[in-house]
């Protein structure tokens, strides 16, 4: 067999990545690239009992893995989520910032100032506050890389989807912020984009027959993606293979920018 040398920049074994919202959909199918790949592999979500089951597969195929409860709303449950990160592995060196909600589909002008505020803190503060406690052990690691899930809508937003819009928008900005102040210590910051992907998170829209026809008929590609069709890029901005990729936006999204 020949050499190797770059699928080894795909090599993740001895990192340690954080990958929250980790119980279902893109972020379960993330952490177990991550892990498939050698990473050791923090995971977390709300409920400590959601964490169990996807930490009881990884650990069943051979994977290092500790599931963490933590509500990312939450300061002091993120500091306590990096708290025992370095206590257990270390440090970290991958923050995946994917936890995220969206309670209503609805007109901007029906949206209350509460509301804002709710998703405000947990799809894009929580990013904020968790890449600023990863940080000082990415600068001692002398490298590392954060990665945001952001979303099509990002760019391009949907009627009833508008405080998601701004928030996913607010997140590549974030990313580029990072990746202009994180350079010099060789940290990089990225975000992907996806589309419409078949998870608990976006059933609003795929069980409805209309809307998903009518996103069908629209991108190139004819379908909605599946959670594990985002992991491949999870594995390229963790590892060397994108080290010199940063404060850029990667989409996933069937075509649906150019449609």
């Amino acid at each position: 067999m020949g050499e190797t040398r770059i699928k080894q920049l795909f090599d993740l074994e001895g990192k340690v990545a954080i990958v929250t919202g980790a119980s279902r959909g893109i972020g379960e199918s993330m952490a177990r690239g991550l892990a498939e790949f050698g990473a050791k592999v923090v995971i977390t979500s709300r409920t400590q009992e959601s964490i169990d089951e996807v930490a009881n597969s990884f650990t069943k195929d051979g994977f290092e893995v500790l599931p963490i409860a933590c509500h990312v709303g939450d300061e002091n449950q993120l500091k306590s989520l990096v708290d025992k990160t370095k206590s257990h592995f270390g440090g970290v060196d991958i923050l995946i910032n994917n936890a995220a909600t969206n309670p209503v589909y609805a007109p901007i002008e029906d949206m209350s100032s509460e509301l804002f505020d709710k998703m405000m803190s947990i799809n894009v503060k929580a990013a904020f506050i968790l890449s600023n406690l990863c940080l000082p052990f990415m600068k001692q690691r002398e490298g590392g890389s954060v990665i945001h899930i952001s979303s099509v809508e990002g760019f391009r937003p949907s009627p009833g989807l508008s405080l998601y819009s701004i928030n996913k928008a607010a997140l590549i900005m974030l990313a580029k912020s990072q990746a202009k102040e994180w350079g010099v210590y060789k940290v990089r910051s990225n975000v992907i984009c996806p589309g419409l992907v078949k998870t608990k998170f976006s059933s609003a829209l795929w069980t409805n027959k209309e809307v998903l026809d009518h996103w069908n008929e629209k991108i190139p590609l004819h379908r909605m993606a599946h959670p594990d069709e985002m992991a491949g890029l999870a594995v390229f901005l963790a590892s060397s293979a994108s080290g010199y990729c940063t404060g850029m936006e990667f989409t996933a999204d069937g075509g649906y920018l150019i449609s």
